[in-house]
């Protein structure tokens, strides 16, 4: 397991200050800001923490409220609004320094039985063995894109991503608002599924953003943008071991008001649609 997703087991395991009380820590990886999927993972795992193991994870609903503080412990405070027959309901805010920088509503559900069906994925997508992989991506276009892209793609990170299309990283063409990535954990993921809720809901918030800047041919390092995820919702269709690639099918069907909406599917090889995510994110041009 890289160094990379044990930090990533560990921050997700909280720690209990209270009824209904957490904290959380973030890892010291050099940004100015905590990713807003660990504060989604961590929430989660707070309200997890407060419903019966039979009950597991169906939606979440996020608001990012202000940018975390990697250096301070992040405060994490559920409230059970309500215990059902079948469904359990959370809302969970986060705090640092006693100001909200998250808030979540959470939904769980006891395992039944039901109508099935779902969207089949893109169709002839190449496999992740086709695709390059980290090291090639590095090795071979690390001299032909900008600094702070070098310096994000040489640190280890804890899940691997391989694109299919790599037009958007080394080019300024405008492209169809698309793309398509196969995501995985870099480290086996201990067999719980709450654990694994929680990995998911952690990665979800991984290029989302990014997609709907491909229509105006820019990408979210641009100097002069400031971007942003502002809400995340999230829908867990079937569990999964996330012990295989899963491919993250996503499109953004529009940008407007300084603000870019993303849709994702998260696939199994085989076809299997896992999860569904949507998430608006500020996109707002600096003044010079």
């Amino acid at each position: 397991m890289s160094e990379a997703m044990q930090k990533v087991l560990s921050i997700l395991d909280l720690e209990a200050v209270g009824d209904n009380h957490f904290q959380g820590r973030s890892p010291q990886s050099g940004w100015q800001r905590v990713f807003g999927g660990q504060v989604i993972g961590q929430a989660l795992v707070a309200a997890q923490r407060t419903v019966p193991p039979d009950r597991h994870v169906h939606s979440l609903h996020c608001y990012f409220v202000r940018p975390g503080d990697p250096a301070v412990p992040i405060d994490y405070t559920v409230d059970r609004i309500r215990d059902g027959g079948s469904f359990a309901t959370r809302r969970v805010l986060a705090e640092q320094d006693g100001k909200a920088i998250f808030a979540m509503s959470a939904s769980f559900q006891v395992d039944e039985p039901g109508l099935d069906h779902h969207m089949p994925m893109p169709p002839e997508v190449p496999q992740p063995e086709a695709l390059m992989g980290e090291k090639q991506l590095i090795d071979t276009f690390i001299d032909q894109v900008p600094e702070n892209i070098r310096r994000y793609w040489m640190r280890e990170r804890p899940i691997e991503l391989r694109p299919v299309s790599l037009t958007h990283y080394i080019s300024r063409e405008k492209l169809p608002p698309v793309q398509h990535v196969w995501v995985r954990a870099n480290g086996p993921v201990p067999d719980d599924r709450a654990v694994q809720a929680a990995v998911l809901a952690y990665l979800s918030d991984m290029t989302l953003l990014d997609t709907s800047l491909f229509a105006h041919g820019r990408a979210i390092f641009d100097a002069d943008l400031q971007v942003a995820s502002l809400d995340h919702a999230m829908w867990f269709h079937r569990p999964d071991r996330l012990d295989d690639w899963l491919l993250y099918a996503q499109d953004s069907p529009n940008s407007s008001g300084a603000r870019g909406f993303t849709r994702g599917g998260l696939y199994t090889r085989d076809g299997v649609l896992v999860a569904s995510v949507a998430q608006e994110g500020l996109i707002r041009l600096r003044k010079r």
